[in-house]
Parts: C-alpha cells; sequence; structure tokens
C-alpha cells in the first residue's frame, strides 16, 4: 500500500490534440452530423424538475434524525447535485438557450447551482472552454493536477484520500494554474448562491444545508458517478488523452461519458453524442473505452503506473484566447 507510483512528470507531447483534426474528418464524410448541433430543448425542463426535486428533499430531510440525512445524503442527494454539476456543464456549451442567447444560458446555469451550494457556474464556464480548446495546455488548462498533487499523491492510500478531496482542489486547482480577475457574474453568481444558502437555512434549519453541501462534496469525491474524473484523460494507454464510457451511468450524467464524441463535437448536446458515435462509428469503436467508473477508480487507485502525473501535456504556440 505504500508503494511509490514510478511516474514522476507528466507526459509531455509536442503535437496538437486530436480532436479538431478528427472533427474536420468526420464533417467532410458526413456532413449530417452538423443537424445534430444547437440546443436540447429538453435540458431546461429537465434541469428544472431537477433543482425541484431538490427542494423537494430539503423540506422532507428537515425533520430526519441525523443519520438519515447523512445516509439520503450519500444515497440520492450527492447523485443529484453531481447531476446537476454536469447539467452546468451541458448549459455551459449554451445547449439551454442555444449560442445566441448565451447570457440566458448564464442565468440559467447559476439556477441550476442553487441545489448545490457552492457557487460555482460562471467560473466553471471560464475555463472550461479553456480545457476544450487548448487541451493538456500548460498554464491554462487546469482540469490538469498541479505538480504538487503529482508528486505528493503518489501511493496508493494517498491516491484513495486524492480521490475523496477532488472537489477541494477542482477549486484550489484555477487559482495556483491559471487565475484570472473575477467577472461581474461571478460576483452575481456568489451574492445569489450565498442569499439562496442563507434563505434555506432560515426557513428549514441546518439539516438541509448539510444535505446540500455534503451532498455535493461527496458526490464529487469518493462516488461511482466521480469515476468520470479520471476516466475522460487520465492515460491509462499510453498515447490516449480522450476516452469514453458507454455504460448506463450516463443516463444521470448527460451521456459526458461519450467523452471523445463530445470534445470532438462540444457544440452537440450530450443527448445526441450516441447518434455522433452511431453515424461516425468506424472513427470510435476502436478507441480505447470503459465499461464502469467505479472499475476506473478501483484501478487508477491499485495500479502504480497511474497517479495525478497520468496526463497528457502540451506547451502552446501562438496566439492564446482565454474566456
Amino acid at each position: 500500500m505504500g508503494n511509490r507510483v514510478a511516474r514522476e512528470d507528466y507526459e509531455w507531447v509536442y503535437t496538437d490534440q486530436p480532436h479538431a483534426d478528427r472533427r474536420k474528418e468526420i464533417l467532410a464524410k458526413y456532413p449530417e452530423i452538423k443537424s445534430l448541433m444547437g440546443p436540447d430543448p429538453r435540458l431546461k425542463w429537465i434541469v428544472c424538475m431537477m433543482v425541484v426535486i431538490q427542494l423537494l428533499a430539503f423540506y422532507l430531510v428537515k425533520d430526519l434524525d441525523w443519520k438519515w440525512v447523512l445516509f439520503w445524503t450519500y444515497v440520492f442527494g450527492s447523485c443529484i447535485n453531481h447531476s446537476m454539476t454536469l447539467a452546468i456543464h451541458e448549459i455551459s456549451h449554451n445547449t439551454a438557450f442555444g449560442n445566441n442567447r448565451a447570457k440566458l444560458n448564464r442565468w440559467f446555469a447559476m439556477f441550476a447551482n442553487l441545489p448545490i451550494g457552492l457557487p460555482y457556474s460562471a467560473s466553471f464556464k471560464r475555463y472550461h472552454l479553456d480545457h476544450h480548446r487548448y487541451l493538456g495546455g500548460d498554464g491554462v488548462d487546469v482540469d490538469i493536477p498541479t505538480d504538487f498533487e503529482g508528486w505528493f499523491f503518489c501511493t496508493r492510500v494517498r491516491k484513495f484520500f486524492w480521490i475523496i478531496l477532488q472537489p477541494l482542489f477542482y477549486a484550489v486547482r484555477p487559482l495556483c494554474i491559471n487565475p484570472k480577475p473575477i467577472s461581474e457574474l461571478e460576483v452575481a453568481n456568489v451574492l445569489i448562491q450565498f442569499t439562496f444558502n442563507a434563505l434555506l437555512y432560515w426557513l428549514w434549519g441546518a439539516k438541509p444545508v448539510v444535505y446540500m453541501l455534503a451532498g455535493s462534496m461527496l458526490g464529487m469525491g469518493l462516488h461511482p458517478i466521480s469515476g468520470h474524473f479520471i476516466a475522460e484523460h487520465y492515460m491509462f494507454l499510453k498515447g490516449h488523452e480522450t476516452y469514453s464510457y458507454y455504460g448506463s451511468l450516463n443516463l444521470l450524467t448527460f451521456n459526458v461519458g461519450y467523452h471523445n464524441e463530445h470534445h470532438d463535437f462540444p457544440s452537440i448536446p450530450g443527448r445526441r453524442l450516441p447518434m455522433v458515435k452511431k453515424i461516425a462509428s468506424e472513427y470510435y469503436d476502436d478507441l480505447p473505452q470503459y465499461t464502469s467508473w467505479v472499475k476506473v477508480l478501483y484501478d487508477f487507485i491499485m495500479d502504480d503506473n497511474l497517479s495525478p502525473y497520468s496526463r497528457v501535456k502540451r506547451k502552446l504556440k501562438g496566439e492564446i484566447k482565454q474566456e
């Protein structure tokens, strides 16, 4: 359990990310894929339903014993809240109302943020688009762990705790790697969220607040759904920096498991990504893929060749345009 991971640095490459070239090739062969782009009219209604479900849960847990509050926090609340973070991921690509109503997407993401308790939707949008545009870009892509994470979390036990603490590192990492000036939307996000949190406490007490915040932290830590954090871009096989998952948990995660397809076509809503794979199957069937996010977590912890350093990284060239 104390064996150190052999890797002591990232996997540095000197080639561009593969998604832009594959996108051009697929569109040249299958131009009908363009018809899949654009907003998903169902998304806004699904998000509203999820917010209402969590509001009902807040009301129901207020009178429960603490042991049942914690039980339902992990069994139910963590799943809904993690799913809501992936709804915000969808909205960040303007798939709720379309590119022509970009500001409405931003405000709707703040609405979706309410049951999560942690104000992050406005910041996520700014950094996530950089992740797509400059995948693995040194000093820009904050999805890449810091040198400290790679150096310190280098044994099985430490990797286990690193996964538990994923929400903390995702929050702190942008400040270390690529800090940006605070925007007006980020200020609004914080004010709206903290007002909602205070109102929730005033109406129904501490238990719904604990259910909300702990659900978000647990759902993004050691949780079956959180396996997607590792599965998407950690280099389990040399030379491959993006991986897809085609299992049943996509039903709860807006098809984020279709991750090669998503990076190839980020403007296509998650609901339509299976159609991309079906149309252009020869481009995806032979790529490395997963069938279990739980197994991904287990393998990441137990494989002494894997660590937070197991990421493809590249020096960026030319002008860098960030959000």
